[in-house]
């Protein structure tokens, strides 16, 4: 193959109590990059379409060329790639906006490969392209984007949590952005030992009840101690938009990556259905208009399009 084009959905980062760690792909948004295998050994765009036109064109200081200047330079390419990107995901929406670019693009460039990687070996080369914008190596939006679901990423592996089939989740974004350099800025500052526990603690509950189809446990668990108190200030409207969640009986409910967009876990998909109103209702009288995502926990991979 010369070209091929690939989509990466969009995620859920951090779930509440995985901080960089954990993360969820969900259906009905994400990016797609087309790319090409081209003679000159280097990597260049040729187009940048969609929601956010205005992205650098430099493969250094945008995630999804870098990630392929990062898959050129390991496995000594002689030939290169370019890019057209179409950007289905906000910057700045907490939905894994920069993450959907690079791995789109590697999964889109993977398939022009002689040999293609699988999708655990790409994923350093996507932490390259994901450094480019949050000034961070961290996995958990780039594991569920590439392996699917609910993605643990910790020590360089990515490991899939297996959820019961009937859980669903619920994200609704306001119309707002929250650069994840200044939702990151907030967390600065020192902790508490007691925090560290409690996040440990429930971030264990909420494992351990994935693998068991314990909703008793995730309910038990899936709250952010460490995290969500710096940031909630950052996101107008959130108080009432996790407690329209909770009183609809979300299994938890939290800020989905850097924010403003929020997350609620749901038993089933009536459930997240009922919810999704509620939540949108909190963010209007806030002042927001916003969009709500359902999808199942075990939300779909990037993969090849054409």
């Amino acid at each position: 193959m010369k070209s091929a084009t690939a989509f990466a959905p969009a995620s859920i980062g951090n779930v509440a109590v995985g901080f960089d760690i954990l993360g969820q792909s969900i259906v009905g948004i994400g990016d797609r990059v087309s790319v090409r295998r081209i003679d000159e050994p280097t990597v260049r765009f040729d187009a940048i379409r969609g929601c956010v036109r205005n992205l650098p064109t430099d493969p250094m200081r945008n995630t999804a060329g870098r990630a392929l200047v990062a898959m050129r330079q390991a496995l000594d390419l002689r030939f290169g790639f370019a890019i057209e990107l179409d950007k289905g995901i906000a910057l700045g929406s907490g939905m894994g906006g920069s993450a959907a670019s690079c791995v789109a693009a590697l999964v889109a460039a993977n398939a022009v490969l002689d040999q293609p990687l699988s999708a655990e070996q790409l994923y350093p080369f996507a932490l390259d392209g994901e450094e480019v914008s949050s000034g961070s190596r961290h996995g958990d939006n780039i594991g569920p984007m590439l392996l699917g679901g609910l993605v643990l990423a910790a020590h360089g592996r990515l490991l899939r949590i297996e959820v019961p089939e009937d859980w669903h989740s619920v994200v609704v974004h306001p119309d707002a952005v929250l650069e994840t350099r200044r939702a990151r800025e907030a967390l600065q500052g020192t902790y508490g030992l007691a925090g560290f526990v409690g996040q440990s603690a429930n971030l264990a509950l909420v494992l351990i009840g994935c693998q068991r189809g314990d909703s008793g446990l995730v309910r038990a668990g899936l709250a952010d101690v460490l995290v969500e108190p710096r940031r909630a200030s950052l996101i107008s409207g959130f108080p009432a938009v996790k407690q329209a969640a909770l009183r609809q009986g979300a299994m938890g409910a939290s800020i989905s990556g850097a924010g403003p967009s929020v997350f609620a876990w749901f038993e089933s998909r009536a459930g997240a259905q009922a919810a999704a109103p509620a939540m949108q209702t909190a963010f209007a009288q806030a002042g927001f208009a916003s969009e709500a995502f359902i999808s199942p926990i075990n939300g779909p991979a990037a993969r090849v399009l054409e």
